[in-house]
């Protein structure tokens, strides 16, 4: 069963920094896009970085400059780097993966169960 499960959540302070974790698990042939959404209470999920296997990033205005995405494909990890950290960055954080799998031999979207980032003081 391929799934991604993410970590590196918690409770931080204004001007802090986190960095969450996303591990993809199962058998695997290739992975695409992998990236990090959230979704404040009460909000939609957005897009907060993606990273494509090209090399390729993009970023959410309002995290550019402060947020970092890396990827580790030997791995199969996905890292979100979070420096500077405001109230307004609360939200639960899934991850997302594009991967061919043993379940799927197309493309398709996985998504992690979400970890929480509360930034409060």
């Amino acid at each position: 069963q391929v799934q991604l499960v993410e970590s590196g959540g918690g409770l931080v302070q204004p001007g802090g920094s986190l960095r969450l974790s996303c591990a993809a698990s199962g058998i695997i042939f290739s992975i695409n896009t992998m990236g990090w959404y959230r979704q404040a209470p009460g909000k939609q999920r957005e897009l907060v970085a993606v990273l494509i296997s090209s090399g390729s990033t993009n970023y959410a205005d309002s995290v550019k400059g402060r947020f970092a995405i890396s990827r580790d494909s030997a791995k199969k990890t996905v890292y979100l780097q979070m420096n500077s950290l405001k109230p307004e960055d609360t939200a639960v954080y899934y991850c997302y993966a594009e991967m061919i799998s043993s379940g799927n031999p197309n493309l398709y979207p996985y998504w992690g169960q979400g970890t929480q980032v509360t930034v409060s003081s």
